[in-house]
């Protein structure tokens, strides 16, 4: 319906605009009911008039009180012809019914929060206690009800099916992937996580909750945080140090590696060339994994033969990739690491993941290390942290804490480097 022109011409006049702004408030918060009263104050000479000709009684004070039902009335009885409602929409802007939206969100909630239960009841997040924590950081945030429901409901199951894959349950051991990779296996684009996406951010704010903290607002925080998932965010910045690889085969890659190990040169391969090289050693190969560059270092000094993984500290994503595939190649795998608590932690993960066996690892060459150590006269360093079992050696927690001695793998390098067959 449209106004007549001589009605619009009245209605519209600037000394009415307060009038309609508040009546506009109100219709809109009433769910486009014309019930209650606005409340007009100071009010001018000119508004005055126009009110009281609006009203078709005299408002004479510099206060007002209108009745919503009683403007509603007045305007279907004069020349308008129309009800409040839609006088105020021909004056323009359209209105908004505040209530069914705000009944429209909390349904769409809370259907979304059921589809995300649903979800994550038939992932490996189900039963992990951070998982209602972080749907209800998703519901105050509000980011996701900015979207179509289905919109909404589609990446929150993507969320759930990353998440699921890097926070599987406590028994299970976790894959490591390229960010790339993992993206496209979810959403079928490389680019799905890149750190524009809302993807990325409900992924990352999950992966904050499941570790006690909070999203990383910069990138070397969220970079760090896909780190601690096995994920990283390129298939080049992060590496593996070898010695000794030679896999079998042709092309360049391979040929470059044997010729390194042959010349005694440590390598640092990329998570790129490992899935590029497709790496094949002897059957039969002994690798020796270890924890500390150094042995890496000291086995090239010596010009060892044996072939060695370093996991430079806690195995990164790069680190994983490596060593699960030389496992899965039924290579005998040997390992040794740090005689500290978080150094027995490690150790348990990586034998019970690849079935490695304990390189002089156990508790009689924990003691006789520990023997050389105070034979050289150097400083005790006290072991810090809670004890740790070792699953290959019951005894070797209860020798430790005897002891009390952190033992790390450089005071242990002549036995180590002997092992790794020095050539004559």
């Amino acid at each position: 319906m449209t106004l007549p022109a001589q009605a619009m011409g009245f209605l519209a006049q600037p000394a009415l605009g307060r009038i309609w702004t508040k009546v506009r408030d109100r219709l809109e918060r009433n769910g486009l009911q014309p019930a209650g009263s606005v409340r007009l104050e100071s009010l001018t000479a000119a508004e005055r008039e126009a009110l009281s000709l609006l009203l078709g009684r005299g408002i004479t004070g510099a206060t007002a009180v209108i009745r919503l039902a009683d403007l509603d009335a007045r305007l279907r009885s004069t020349a308008a012809g129309c009800g409040l409602v839609t006088a105020v929409e021909e004056l323009g802007p359209p209105l908004t019914d505040r209530r069914a939206e705000r009944d429209t969100g909390r349904q769409a909630r809370a259907s979304l929060r059921a589809a995300a239960e649903a979800a994550v009841a038939g992932s490996p997040l189900a039963g992990q206690e951070w998982v209602s924590g972080w749907l209800d950081d998703l519901r105050r945030g509000g980011a996701l009800g900015r979207l179509l429901p289905e919109e909404a409901a589609g990446l929150l199951r993507q969320a759930v099916q990353v998440l699921g894959l890097l926070r599987p349950g406590r028994d299970e051991e976790v894959t490591p992937y390229g960010r790339g990779e993992l993206a496209t296996r979810v959403t079928g684009t490389a680019h799905g996580l890149d750190d524009d996406t809302a993807l990325s951010r409900l992924v990352l704010r999950g992966l904050a909750r499941s570790v006690g903290g909070e999203p990383p607002e910069h990138a070397p925080g969220r970079r760090a945080l896909w780190r601690s998932a096995s994920v990283i965010p390129d298939e080049v910045s992060s590496t593996v140090l070898t010695y000794g690889l030679r896999p079998a085969g042709q092309g360049w890659r391979r040929r470059a590696l044997r010729e390194r190990a042959d010349h005694h040169a440590e390598t640092h391969l990329t998570l790129r060339e490992l899935r590029a090289l497709e790496i094949v050693l002897p059957s039969e190969t002994p690798v020796y994994i270890c924890e500390n560059p150094r042995v890496v270092e000291a086995a090239a000094e010596a010009r060892c033969a044996a072939t060695v993984v370093c996991t430079s500290g806690s195995a990164s994503t790069v680190v994983l990739e490596l060593i699960d595939t030389l496992a899965a190649a039924g290579l005998p795998l040997l390992y040794h690491g740090d005689f500290d608590w978080p150094g027995i932690a490690l150790a348990n993960r990586l034998i019970r993941r690849c079935a490695a066996r304990p390189w002089r690892m156990a508790a009689h060459d924990y003691e006789r290390l520990a023997a050389h150590v105070r034979s050289q006269g150097t400083p005790p360093l006290p072991l810090a942290g809670a004890p740790v079992e070792a699953s290959w050696d019951a005894d070797l927690a209860a020798a430790m804490s005897g002891l009390d001695a952190a033992l790390h793998e450089e005071s242990a390098l002549d036995w180590l480097v002997a092992d790794l067959a020095p050539e004559d």
